[in-house]
């Protein structure tokens, strides 16, 4: 983890929003949505991942949030979201997903 990652997740706030992973060369890789966005983008970080995650993590240059009033309005931002960017990792972790 870079320090820029490490002074940004202390800057995370508790709101509900989307958070967009993002490479070195500046490519949305992954974008996800949380109740709270300093908790669910700091476990990206701070606890071990495995397999696709783990992947994914090691891509990570630095992240972006969009703050939003509810659960409700981050989960269609970030349909939205990934419709119109098509992250990566958004694509293999929905397909390594068994129904």
């Amino acid at each position: 983890m870079n320090e820029r990652i490490k002074e940004d997740i202390n800057l995370l706030p508790n709101n509900p929003g989307c958070y967009q992973m993002i490479s070195d060369n500046g490519e949305i890789i992954y974008i996800g949505k949380a109740k709270n966005l300093k908790k669910r983008v700091s476990q990206y970080f701070l606890r071990p991942q495995t397999g696709k995650t783990q992947a994914m993590v090691s891509h990570v240059n630095h992240f972006e949030i969009i703050i939003t009033k509810s659960e409700k309005e981050a989960f269609i931002l970030e349909m939205n979201l990934i419709q119109k960017y098509l992250p990566r990792y958004n694509i293999l972790l929905k397909d390594d997903k068994h129904y």
